[in-house]
């Protein structure tokens, strides 16, 4: 967990263990029944056998993308520095092509795999759920933006006020960044959006563009959603989210402000 506006998951180790990152910049801006739609679609990649979450294709992108790093060149301070750098160029531009092969290889796939997980999204949370989760991630960086805004009023504020001040700021950061992204304006989203459509706006490189998921999420048949998210469940949620908050806060605004 940490504090980007995204999410996602992936394996590791030999039995594949599977691993949820969520970023709570984007979860504390979603209601309750955009959060389920997030998990939805986050499960679904698993749910419908995303290859890029395969033993072996997984497997492959990872140790490339290790051989790439590890192959990295270091700063030739010695002779012994440039003849390692000299002798591991070719592997690690090898391991890097074959990287970029690979992701070129499964694009098509991965593309397709985000469609069929905005689909479970939508079956999980509801379809007006899941177009909501599309549309806060039209302003994902207005959430670092408002972070960074917070770090820098606690830099200042500290210097006046000392800890105190910086304590309160920490209690309060993620009610007042949602409150801050819950007064963007409905005709704010729309331009978003018509912007999004002409400029091809996606979360990554993997991701198809958004302004197509929301029109495939948009299509689906409107049915009840299959996880309700009443006052119960978003209270225990909230309950065992409160210690990460806390240290996501303070590292916000105290790692961030130095």
């Amino acid at each position: 967990m940490g504090t980007h506006c995204n999410a996602a998951v992936t394996t590791y180790g030999l039995r594949r263990r599977r691993v949820l990152d969520l970023g709570l910049g984007l979860w504390e801006i979603l209601s309750p029944q955009e959060r389920v739609a997030l998990l939805g679609h986050e499960l679904g990649h698993f749910a419908h056998g995303d290859l890029r979450y395969g033993r072996v294709t997984s497997g492959a992108l990872h140790s490339l993308r290790v051989w790439y790093y590890v192959l990295a060149p270091t700063p030739a301070v010695r002779l012994l520095d440039r003849f390692v750098n000299a002798a591991t160029f070719l592997p690690r531009w090898a391991a890097y092509g074959t990287l970029l092969l690979l992701d070129r290889l499964t694009l098509r796939a991965s593309q397709r795999a985000e469609y069929l997980a905005d689909t479970g999204a939508a079956r999980a949370g509801s379809v007006e759920a899941a177009l909501g989760l599309l549309d806060r991630l039209l302003v994902s960086r207005s959430v670092a933006t408002e972070l960074r805004r917070e770090s820098v009023a606690a830099q200042m504020r500290g210097g006046r006020g000392g800890p105190e001040d910086r304590e309160r700021a920490e209690r309060g950061l993620w009610e007042r960044l949602a409150a801050h992204i819950g007064e963007v304006p409905e005709r704010e989203y729309e331009r978003l959006r018509r912007a999004g459509a002409l400029r091809g706006h996606s979360a990554d490189d993997t991701h198809p563009p958004t302004h197509l998921r929301r029109r495939h999420a948009a299509a689906i048949p409107p049915e009840p959603a299959l996880v309700v998210c009443d006052a119960a469940r978003e209270a225990a949620v909230a309950a065992e989210l409160a210690a990460h908050r806390a240290v996501l806060a303070r590292r916000v605004i105290r790692d961030h402000a130095r």
